[in-house]
């Protein structure tokens, strides 16, 4: 298994992720979280790292309200689709983009360099060494500083797989005969997440589930057609016990 670019799918990527009920879900869940980091953070401009960003939806976001921003992605094709968006908002002083993999930022980055707050969004299940590429991510974290880590959950993956009936895909280890391109080949259990981070010394402050209802919801319909309460029904549970691990992303945030 190798590690996944996205190059010739950035266009059909951004619909898929950001233009649906299910990406403005989880929008809505991630951004709460990360205007709660800055608020921990201080009133004062930060210095933040998205790795692997991608067109950098959240890097941008972060740059309008006046941080600086280091954006790195393994697709080419996510870069000039950034770049092209940062130009057109003017963020263009504010953000750098680095085309490489996580794994070879060492090569881009001077080796004390540290970020105040770092972002690894939807990543770990496209990695062949999850666990050793997020390590090395740590080492660009400030102490103080916080880490914001989303994840595909394969609790949850395996939860909608045994409401739906699909024992069969079950017994094959929630591994597909034929690999769809946007659906995540390496999904994470939360336990081994909190495992990775409580081995690394870093503390859990915040966890949320995105999508703890969307896609359980039995008229799909209703993900449409009521999405306005759907939202407020998202936001409300997302960090509460039962339901935030039933998400089928989990966001967390941990600080150093």
């Amino acid at each position: 298994m190798s590690d996944h670019s996205f190059d010739g799918l950035s266009e059909k990527f951004t619909q898929n992720i950001y233009a649906t009920s299910k990406g403005k879900i989880r929008t809505a869940v991630v951004w709460r979280d990360l205007e709660m980091a800055l608020s921990l953070l201080g009133d004062r401009k930060l210095r933040i790292l998205d790795a692997g960003g991608g067109f950098g939806f959240f890097s941008q976001k972060l740059a309008a309200l006046g941080h600086d921003v280091v954006l790195c992605d393994l697709s080419e094709d996510m870069l000039k689709l950034a770049k092209h968006q940062i130009k057109e908002n003017k963020l263009d002083a504010q953000i750098q983009l680095i085309h490489c993999a996580i794994q070879d930022l060492p090569q881009h980055l001077v080796a004390a360099e540290q970020f105040d707050l770092v972002l690894c969004h939807a990543v770990v299940e496209w990695l062949a060494e999850p666990k050793s590429t997020v390590a090395g991510l740590l080492n660009y974290l400030k102490p103080g500083g916080l880490f914001s880590l989303l994840f595909y959950n394969r609790d949850a993956l395996l939860f909608q797989s045994l409401v739906v009936g699909n024992f069969d895909y079950i017994r094959a280890g929630l591994v597909k005969k034929r690999q769809q391109k946007l659906t995540p080949t390496n999904p994470q259990a939360p336990a081994d997440v909190y495992q990775w981070l409580s081995e690394w010394g870093m503390q859990v402050c915040c966890k949320s589930g995105v999508r703890v209802i969307h896609d359980y919801m039995r008229h799909k319909e209703d993900q449409h057609k009521k999405f306005s309460d759907l939202l407020e029904m998202e936001l409300r549970y997302c960090q509460q016990e039962p339901f935030v691990h039933l998400g089928r992303y989990m966001h967390v945030m941990a600080s150093k």
